[in-house]
Order: structure tokens, then sequence, then C-alpha cells
């Protein structure tokens, strides 16, 4: 079992929003694609690694959107954009974060446009991944009908039927690993209504209004999202990018991951020299009894603060001392935790005091 997510809540205006974070450095928001649930995504590894090696060059803020996963103040996910919008600027207002860069995958693109041409002062960059702007197009009426139809009926049968879709290069033990997870993250009634909804979404119209530099990395042979939606979707961004890079998957912490966050670290300002020291391979952390030097498992930074901790140090005198903010204090706490697999702060500073350097 993985370790336990520290997870946040913030009210959007209409909705109670889960999010949590990993990380450092500048921020990027990560919102949930179809379907989410914090802690489930961590527990799924290919996921947990995807974020992972995203959070060796930033700080990873994931979030639920409403009706997914934590963010329970509705049984199901709206049937409007405006919702997500909002808990997505609620969640940045919470993490105490005026710019970000926002990395969407697939039914999120539609959401991410959204919220970068309501708010263009809120997005420093917008890195698509599987998109589209328009749900209708993504198959005929009939069958998207039918889909939805058979998520509500046999969510066992539709769940292994996406896992083909989605990864149709994966073998079969992968491919029903990825429908257990589907399957954990929501009702059939919940995914089949979520469903419906991504269908209904349409960024058309404002994707011409975005001004935050766009760039849409869209895998040759996706086969849930065409590659001429993704060319769609960059044609109708002024200024986008467009790049296109072999595979068959379609969410980006399947397959070749480096193919598809190289190029988005890049151009979100992370140096070549950087990128190229990085395997992007999964890099769990160690136990929290592991014998490695806690160098190796947790920053400096977040060593130098649960140091303090240890010493009986309140956040309020930490943040003093260290000329850090306190909600800067209790993020490297959380991340520390997190790295660590241990649920609370004692039991990490513990840690750090029994493994000096």
């Amino acid at each position: 079992m993985s370790s336990p997510v520290v997870v946040h809540h913030v009210w959007s205006g209409s909705d109670d929003v889960a999010w949590s974070e990993i990380g450092s450095g500048r921020p990027v928001l990560v919102g949930g694609w179809w379907m989410s649930h914090l802690q489930r995504d961590w527990d799924y590894a290919p996921l947990r690694g995807f974020v992972q090696a995203l959070a060796r060059h930033r700080r990873v803020i994931r979030m639920d959107a409403p009706g997914n996963g934590l963010s329970r103040s509705r049984a199901a996910p709206p049937d409007s954009v405006d919702p997500h919008v909002d808990a997505m600027r609620a969640v940045l207002d919470d993490a105490g974060v005026e710019r970000a860069s926002v990395f969407a995958g697939s039914s999120g693109c539609a959401v991410a446009v959204e919220f970068a041409a309501r708010y263009p002062e809120r997005v420093r960059r917008l890195i698509l991944t599987g998109a589209y702007l328009d749900g209708s197009s993504i198959a005929p009426a009939a069958d998207r009908a039918a889909l939805i139809e058979l998520v509500r009926r046999s969510w066992g049968v539709s769940s292994r039927v996406m896992s083909d879709i989605f990864y149709p290069d994966a073998n079969a033990e992968e491919r029903a690993a990825y429908a257990r997870h589907q399957r954990s993250t929501a009702t059939a009634q919940a995914a089949a209504t979520g469903l419906e909804a991504v269908y209904a979404y349409d960024a058309t119209r404002s994707a011409a209004a975005v001004t935050a530099p766009t760039l849409v990395i869209h895998r040759r042979g996706d086969r849930a999202i065409p590659l001429a939606l993704g060319v769609q979707t960059a044609a109708a961004i002024p200024g986008a990018q467009l790049e296109v890079v072999d595979g068959v998957a379609h969410h980006p912490w399947h397959g070749d991951v480096a193919a598809v966050l190289r190029p988005a670290l890049a151009f979100d300002g992370v140096d070549e020299e950087t990128l190229r020291r990085d395997s992007f391979a999964p890099h769990d952390a160690a136990p929290a009894g592991a014998d490695a030097p806690a160098a190796d498992v947790i920053s400096p930074r977040e060593r130098e603060v649960l140091l303090l901790v240890s010493q009986g140090r309140t956040d309020a005198q930490i943040a003093a001392e260290l000329f850090l903010s306190i909600h800067t204090v209790h993020r490297h706490v959380a991340n520390a935790r997190t790295k660590l697999s241990v649920s609370s702060r004692s039991a990490a500073a513990a840690w750090v005091a029994a493994h000096p350097e």
C-alpha cells in the first residue's frame, strides 16, 4: 500500500473541492480526468510514477473536480464546465498560488481551456495532452449514448472496454489493473453521469480567447481521442504549438512517459541539461523504516523544517526563523510526510531526527 495522501479542502462557492500537492518549484495545476480520486490515483502505480516524475521538477497541485473522488459535495460531476472552472480558481487561491501552469489531459482539456480563457492572469503556460475541445466530436451520437448506457448498466464490462481503448498495447494484466482502478474511483452511476457531461462540454468558442502560451501534445496512435482532434485543438488556440509523439496509449502515464514529460517540462522552462539527466522512471519514496539517508528521501528544506518541528517549534516560529510563509511550512511538512509514508508530522520529525545526513 502506498503512503496516505495529505488532502486539503476548499469551498469553491458551489462545491467542496479536494486537492493535494507534492514537489517544489514553479506550481503546476493538474486537473482530474474523466474520473479521479486523489488517494486511489496515488495508489495506482503508473499514475503515481507520472506525478512523482513531474514533481521532481515542479510543485504539482492535484485536484479532484466537483463530483469526483474526495470532492464530495455532489454525488456526480456537474453537466456544465462552470463549477469545474470555479474549482480550479479556488484550489489555486487556497494553495496561495497567483499564477500556475495548467497541465490537463483528455476531458480535462476543455475545462482547462475555459479556465485559461476566463482567467488569463492565473495561467502561465497551458499544456494539453490527448486533447479535444468539443465532446460531441469524439464519436457519433449513437455510439456515445451506447457507451454511457453500458457504463451505467455494467461498470465491470465497460471498464474493461475502456482499458482496451485507452491502452491497446498493454498486456492483459495491465489492462485489468487499470479497469480495477477505474472502478475504484467512482460508482457506475457517477461514472456514467460524468461521461455524459464530458460529451456535452464544448470549449471551441473559448479557445480563441486563450492568451497563455500553449502546447498540445498528442500521441500519433491514440485510439480514444484521434490525432485529428488534437490538431484541431492546437489550430483553435492562438499561437499554440503541436507536438506529435509516437505511441498509442491515451493517458500520459502509460506508455513512454518521457515522450510526454520532456516536451511538456521544456515548454514550462526546465532546462535541457536537467531533462537529459532525468530518466523519468517511477521513483517511490523509501518506507519510513528504511536505512536510506534522509537527503535521498526528502529535500534539504523539508529536512530543515522537520528538524525544527522535532525541537518543538510551532509553524509560526519556523516560518519566522526560515523567512517562509506558514502555508509554505505546512506544504513542506505535508510533502515530507507523503515521501516518508508516515501519517503524522511528529512521526516525520522523529524520522529525520533518527536519520542524520
